[in-house]
């Protein structure tokens, strides 16, 4: 069961927010509804939905971003949301408008695979979002598994391996697809292709990243490549998939076992791996963003994209799938010291939920509803305060700008703009389960895998 964190005056506070933010969205992204008739906020009874694709499609559109992480069907996401806990907004609608706009984007233009900018990104908010905007048994993203499932037979792969836009972000599209046997065949390449790039080492198995599948600025920084330590494009992430998939349910998931043999060893390899990562800097132990040969490790920020609270979340994620008490208890523990760190000295500078404070907020309320401990309600609860403080409705989409390099720009988006931060204060202040952050590999599509 979630819980919300807030009330009083906070809470309200934090109503008023998502209203904004929802509002501004819809201007920017969608000025046919942006106007919908406004009502008090209240739960929602169940009701049965029907197909909804196609209600929208007389609304002219504008070429925009179809990504999960950026675009449209990140916003589909959010609607959808929104459309769970109040009435009168047109929130529904507005869902199927730019689920609808980033298909239609998706099929007129060349797309990548990946997950958070790429086609498998809108076919996981597709499934995720079955049974709400679509029939239970809708068969829209077969056209995206036939394909998947012939590219990831190949080997060697050729790409990235990570979250952000490589195999295990692919992964979790898969995972929200299963038990469907295209996406367990898919599956099981998957894992064939992550034991085929994985590399043995002294401390356990880790990833590499060749310096031609960075990006410029990162490569002049690591000419010889790297191996990174961030939940978002490293081995954090690997660790959450791997756990995962570990623990699907034989009775759901025909043949698991057979993914269950490969998955172990490369997960606790893994697991040793990252931990003897772990080093100190004038009494604080930190985790670098990355290391390899020449490279000055350098503290990280707390986040989920880097640092140790991502890497604390991705390892409580793996000790329940496994039973694992001591993952939980290195989880715990690197979590109780993000919590301890001063927001002067954490290194954050903007809102969204990649590296901002909604985001460690989110991370602090996930971490306290599957652990229960104090320490981290009260962490998600002041990380939820400064995300309001932080708000200057003059500005950026009703309040938030998101920083980026040495400048600020306005973002609409659910990873770095103001989507995210909607999200995570809806999570903060409702009794709904938050389970679109299994993009985020904070949760599992499968519940059974997450038992305390």
């Amino acid at each position: 069961m979630w819980n919300p964190i807030i009330d009083g005056a906070l809470q309200a506070q934090a109503f008023e927010t998502i209203e904004s933010i929802a509002a501004a969205i819809r201007k920017i992204a969608n000025p046919a509804v942006a106007d919908p008739k406004r009502q008090s906020w209240k739960a929602k009874k169940k009701s049965k939905r029907g197909s909804a694709v196609s209600r929208v499609k007389a609304v002219t559109r504008e070429q925009a971003n179809p990504s999960l992480a950026n675009g449209s069907a990140g916003l589909a996401i959010l609607f959808a949301y929104l459309d769970r806990v109040r009435c009168g907004y047109r929130d529904k609608e507005t869902a199927v408008y730019f689920l609808d706009q980033a298909m239609d984007a998706a099929s007129e233009g060349p797309i990548d695979s990946s997950l958070y900018g790429g086609v498998t990104g809108i076919a996981w908010a597709i499934a995720h979002l079955r049974g709400s905007l679509f029939e239970a048994n809708n068969d829209v993203t077969e056209a995206v598994d036939e394909p998947l499932q012939e590219a990831l037979s190949r080997s060697p792969w050729q790409g990235d391996y990570d979250l952000i836009g490589g195999l295990v972000g692919i992964g979790v599209y898969i995972l929200e697809e299963l038990p469907s046997s295209s996406a367990f065949e898919c599956l099981v390449h998957l894992v064939d292709r992550l034991n085929e790039l994985a590399r043995p080492t002294p401390d356990g198995i880790t990833w590499f990243t060749s310096p031609d599948l960075l990006p410029p600025w990162q490569r002049e920084l690591c000419p010889n490549g790297y191996y990174n330590l961030g939940v978002a494009h490293g081995v954090p992430g690997v660790i959450a998939f791997l756990a995962q998939a570990y623990a699907l349910d034989e009775r759901k998931v025909r043949d698991v076992k057979k993914v269950r043999t490969k998955v172990r060893p490369l997960l606790e390899g893994a697991v040793a791996w990252l931990m003897a990562q772990e080093s100190s800097s004038n009494g604080d132990s930190f985790f670098p963003n990355w290391i390899g040969p020449g490279i000055a490790p350098t503290s990280s920020r707390v986040a989920w994209c880097y640092g140790e609270l991502g890497i604390a979340a991705a390892l409580l994620i793996a000790g329940n799938c496994l039973s694992n008490a001591n993952w939980k208890r290195e989880a715990v523990r690197l979590a109780r010291r993000a919590a301890a760190r001063p927001f002067d000295q954490s290194g954050v500078t903007d809102c969204g939920l990649c590296h901002g404070t909604a985001g460690v907020s989110h991370l602090f309320n996930r971490m306290f509803q599957a652990s229960h401990e104090p320490r981290f309600k009260n962490a998600a609860r002041e990380w939820l305060e400064r995300t309001l403080d932080m708000r200057h409705p003059e500005v950026g989409v009703a309040g938030y700008a998101a920083f980026r390099a040495d400048h600020w720009r306005n973002e609409i988006g659910i990873l770095e703009g103001a989507a995210g931060i909607d999200l995570a204060l809806l999570a903060a202040v409702t009794p709904i389960e938050p389970s679109w952050d299994r993009i985020l590999l904070m949760s599992s599509p499968h519940p059974h895998t997450l038992g305390r």
